[in-house]
């Protein structure tokens, strides 16, 4: 079976490694060329976008930022997993967040913004600190301002009326303001679902950010009430699009409440532990969703943890000394803060999970891998 990615990354690349024990054969669609390459060694196909969606039996994506135009080319095929409503509202934070309100899943309140009166509304309303998120074209981090105590309220504003003059007439761009929630820690949850409906949902896991960037990601259990809260949310969503493939949503944890934060119609970096964590990855599960087949156990195999690689040259190969140790490189240029490569590791229990992380911190330095040392220690004492 052919599968077409939309998108050439890492994610992309994963996919095509989980899928090819499957005998499923992945191409994918640079978006930013508009070439069809492969996504391992890159090499580039004479084909059109449009021969190529004519000769595949699935399509999918590996991020949301796609034209609309490839997005109704694609859907119009009737082989795109998780279709265009998905993909559009994971891309769009006021479609999001219309979505999470229409089937009750709690988010922070918000107010939608395309012009000045309406930011002086949510100030109004919603009360400072307020964390304003432009709609399109927002991530890790990117498109987002903090007003604190209103001194800084100018400035701010003209840098979002500069995004908001950025839209057209048929693609308008809007942006959000939310208040700013008090939470003890950010979650995700990851899930599948299949052809058939039937859903198969990893464990809640526990993500650590740096600059609004995802540093590292703990999969240890959780109390029940936790993960309940992320599989109802996962369930509503899911079921309201109609959904085939991986979903991930990000959350706030607020007194043992679960809040929205976003969801992600793909893959995610917060599930690269899967990879070894589990009987089935998150890419596994992925493409035997979009392609058709049952889903595999999301079982854990102990507890894990992943390391993003972000900005660096190379993973130190010391790391792999460390017993439960995994490296993935994804060959790309190197740039600051750009997503390089991660580690998983795996162990039997919290507290040898910490020693691994205290252990692997004398090979990777807090400056570039923040938060190893500090967690190590946190799980080494947690009870």
């Amino acid at each position: 079976m052919d599968i077409l990615v939309l998108g050439a990354g890492q994610l992309a690349r994963m996919m095509s490694l989980a899928g090819a024990p499957l005998d499923l054969n992945v191409t994918a669609y640079d978006v930013g060329s508009g070439h069809i390459i492969h996504p391992l060694t890159q090499q580039k196909y004479s084909l059109a976008l449009a021969e190529a969606i004519a000769g595949c039996d699935a399509i999918t994506a590996e991020f949301e930022h796609i034209p609309d135009d490839v997005l109704t080319l694609c859907d119009a095929s009737g082989k795109f997993y998780p279709g265009r409503q998905a993909i559009k509202a994971g891309g769009d934070r006021s479609i999001e967040k219309a979505l999470l309100q229409k089937n009750g899943v709690p988010c922070a309140p918000w107010q939608l913004i395309t012009e000045r009166a309406h930011l002086d509304t949510a100030i109004e309303s919603l009360g400072k600190p307020l964390v304003i998120k432009t709609c399109q074209a927002g991530y890790d981090g990117k498109g987002q301002w903090r007003i604190k105590d209103g001194s800084d309220i100018e400035q701010i504003w003209s840098e979002m009326q500069a995004f908001l003059h950025k839209g057209s007439t048929d693609h308008p761009h809007s942006i959000i303001a939310e208040q700013m929630i008090p939470f003890q820690r950010e979650v995700s949850v990851i899930g599948a679902r299949g052809k058939d409906g039937k859903v198969a949902i990893y464990p809640v896991t526990e993500n650590e950010h740096s600059k609004g960037v995802l540093t590292l990601s703990i999969a240890v259990p959780v109390v029940e009430s936790i993960q309940q809260q992320a599989v109802d949310a996962f369930t509503r969503l899911s079921t309201e699009l109609e959904y085939v493939g991986v979903l991930a949503i990000e959350f706030f944890e607020v007194d043992g409440q679960l809040m929205v934060n976003e969801i992600a119609p793909r893959v995610h970096n917060s599930g690269h532990w899967t990879q070894q964590g589990t009987l089935c990855s998150q890419f596994e599960n992925h493409m035997r969703a979009v392609a058709g087949l049952p889903l595999g156990s999301t079982e854990m195999l102990g507890v894990s943890a992943m390391i993003n690689v972000l900005g660096q040259s190379s993973i130190p190969v010391d790391v792999l000394s460390v017993s439960g140790v995994t490296s993935h490189w994804y060959g790309k240029t190197q740039r600051p803060g750009r997503k390089m490569g991660h580690i998983n590791v795996v162990a039997d229990d919290r507290h040898s999970l910490g020693r691994k992380l205290i252990e692997l911190s004398g090979y990777l330095s807090d400056e570039h891998y923040p938060g190893v040392l500090a967690m190590g220690n946190v799980l080494v004492n947690s009870k």
